[in-house]
């Protein structure tokens, strides 16, 4: 079933055509990723799906009833606390509750009967325990805080968590994973797969893609490729569509030679033959000029010699108040060391950077480099270029002209152009830039200084995936030493030799290896916290008499654990029964219907929990 239907679209900003004639749908459970290079109009095209842009030509086709919930960039809320921008997300459900509170006032039994069935398709009784849930695991603040104190990275986990509540039709995503910690990805890629059913989303994280999308649709030199696959089988049939493309190419490049000496050659004299002839001459001309622009970020800038002695801290202390962000830290930094760092949003990831970085001062504890450290700090946030500073202007800025690893030199332009800034577009104006274009500006500005230690904060945000592909090669061959803040699972996988992992009151872990290596270790090491916890629990409660005649009889504990059982479950049938005496009662107000709809999800919950166990005390008792 087609819930969406883009015939024809044509966007352009100016003389730059961002994609031309695309056409593409969305059926019923398809999740589909949009891959495309930063500044070829992803979130273009997102914004005119959604009614936020108009294309120049072309049409979007909604299905009749068809609903659809967008996670932009830059959310804007028009409630004032968390609690209202979440409870109101949900437009079906408030929509059934209002339904509900009318039919309870108007006493009319068949209203009320479809009231009841649309909150019961809706799942709208524990809507409240919905909500609670994802304030939980996006580690949203208090229900009532105002969202003008929240915190970029909150507010778009606030709005995350407000477009699925919504559950539309179609669910679609701009960069989701952005902001978001391992732990909650990984819970994301979960509730994706599990609880949404069509999805459309824009993310670099390859993993994710990997994991959760069923197709990929790639935006390239303005047209649209699809792929029925996840990110591996994409890979896969790219390469085999640009070999292929390539192979056309020079085969229309052989026929432009023959056909061009034809046409030096042809008569005056033109037959209706020769004119079609011609037509298709240049047909073919166009082909053989056809260039595929698959040109790589190339880095070679020169990295100055490194002593033996890098970086060296001595227990390190730093806190907010009762935070305690790091304690007693010490560790000797070592030639061409990849390390990579993890831990939970908040736990003082980017404040670490920030005090080798020498931006704010620690409590207590020193650290000191090496006389040769030369270090480039790429930060999360984004630097502030003059906006109507041109692209080459910002990079001639620091240099006109930058030493590479063989000791020559290349222009600022020639460097500007190896990072997907081609001569047309240096001279554009900063504020005209995409969002991931001024990240890929900054990264050019860091390493064009030619450092030999790189702090590296959340590297990956805003970056195309060609772009992390080739930062991810540099990394690998850079000549120096390499720390990384990183979300993104696959970045860590690539290039890190060891992971610091942030634990509770401040306590950083060394665990040897990548990502993938540190989290089977952390696993490992719970697994087997779990199972001597479980043994020495065993060793307590177990009996200090014991016989073969007794083994299969109730102790006295159990026997006393029995009879509770059944009073409290007689107990909370009794509260069952008047809570749905209430429910449907009409002087109830609807603000204690979703109240009362809550409890009574609970109540259920632990009737049958308490039903079981006291049929394992009777099964050991009989």
């Amino acid at each position: 079933m087609v819930l969406l239907q883009a015939e024809n679209l044509t966007k352009s900003f100016g003389e730059i055509v961002l994609f031309e004639n695309i056409s593409f749908s969305i059926h019923k459970g398809d999740k589909i990723a949009l891959i495309a290079k930063n500044g070829t109009g992803k979130t273009t095209l997102l914004n005119i799906i959604n009614n936020l842009d108009n294309a120049d030509s072309g049409s979007i086709t909604l299905r009749k009833d068809t609903t659809v919930g967008y996670l932009p960039q830059n959310p804007v809320f028009t409630e004032n606390t968390v609690f209202e921008t979440l409870h109101t997300s949900n437009k079906k459900i408030i929509a059934a509750l209002e339904l509900y509170h009318d039919a309870t006032h108007s006493g009319d039994e068949k209203k009320m009967n479809e009231a009841l069935a649309l909150m019961d398709s809706l799942n709208a009784w524990n809507y409240e325990t919905q909500i609670n849930e994802l304030i939980s695991k996006l580690e949203l603040p208090e229900a009532n805080t105002n969202i003008a104190i929240l915190s970029g990275g909150q507010k778009k986990r606030l709005a995350l968590a407000a477009t699925l509540l919504s559950k539309p039709d179609i669910l679609i995503l701009d960069e989701p994973t952005n902001h978001l910690d391992v732990d909650m990805i990984e819970w994301l890629e979960e509730y994706l797969d599990n609880q949404i059913e069509t999805l459309f989303l824009v993310t670099h994280d390859r993993y994710f893609l990997e994991q959760v999308c069923n197709q990929i649709i790639e935006l390239d030199q303005k047209q649209i490729y699809s792929y029925e696959g996840n990110y591996s089988y994409f890979l896969q049939k790219r390469s085999e569509r640009i070999q292929q493309a390539q192979a056309e190419i020079e085969k229309a490049k052989n026929l432009y030679r023959k056909e061009l000496d034809w046409i030096r050659r042809m008569p005056k004299a033109r037959t209706h033959k020769s004119k079609y002839r011609i037509n298709a001459f240049d047909e073919v001309d166009e082909k053989a000029h056809k260039q595929i622009n698959e040109q790589k970020v190339e880095i070679k800038t020169a990295t100055r010699r490194l002593g033996k002695k890098i970086l060296e801290i001595d227990y390190l202390s730093k806190s907010y108040g009762e935070k305690v962000i790091l304690k007693d830290f010490s560790y000797k930094f070592h030639q061409n060391e990849r390390i990579g760092i993890v831990g939970p949003n908040g736990c003082g990831k980017t404040t670490f950077l920030q005090l080798l970085a020498r931006q704010i001062k620690p409590d207590s504890g020193h650290f000191e480099y090496g006389d040769t450290v030369a270090l480039g700090y790429f930060t999360q946030e984004n630097t502030q270029y003059p906006e109507d500073k041109r692209v080459i202007d910002v990079v001639k800025d620091i240099a006109e002209y930058i030493t590479t690893a063989d000791g020559s030199h290349i222009t600022a332009s020639q460097l500007l152009t190896f990072f997907l800034f081609p001569p047309n577009m240096q001279y554009t104006q900063v504020e005209k830039l995409s969002g991931g274009e001024k990240r890929r500006l900054q990264l050019v500005t860091v390493l064009m200084k030619n450092p030999n230690v790189l702090f590296l904060d959340e590297p990956t945000n805003d970056l195309d995936i060609l772009t992390l592909n080739v930062l991810e090669e540099y990394l690998l061959q850079f000549n120096g030493c390499v720390v990384a803040v990183s979300h993104d699972r696959y970045f860590l996988d690539k290039i890190a030799e060891h992971i610091f992992a942030f634990q509770e009151n401040g306590k950083i872990k060394d665990y040897p290896g990548n990502y993938t290596q540190y989290l089977e270790e952390k696993k490992k090491n719970e697994t087997q916290f779990k199972k001597q916890q479980s043994q020495e629990k065993a060793k307590i409660e177990k009996p200090v008499y014991q016989n073969r005649s007794s083994q299969k009889k109730l102790t006295y504990k159990e026997q006393k654990e029995l009879e509770n059982i059944e009073i409290t479950l007689e107990t909370l049938q009794n509260e069952k029964k008047e809570l749905e005496q209430q429910l449907i009662a009409p002087e109830t107000e609807n603000t204690q219907r979703n109240q009362i709809a809550i409890r009574l999800h609970q109540i259920t919950e632990e009737i049958e929990t308490l039903e079981f166990r006291w049929i394992e005390l009777q099964e050991k008792a009989s």
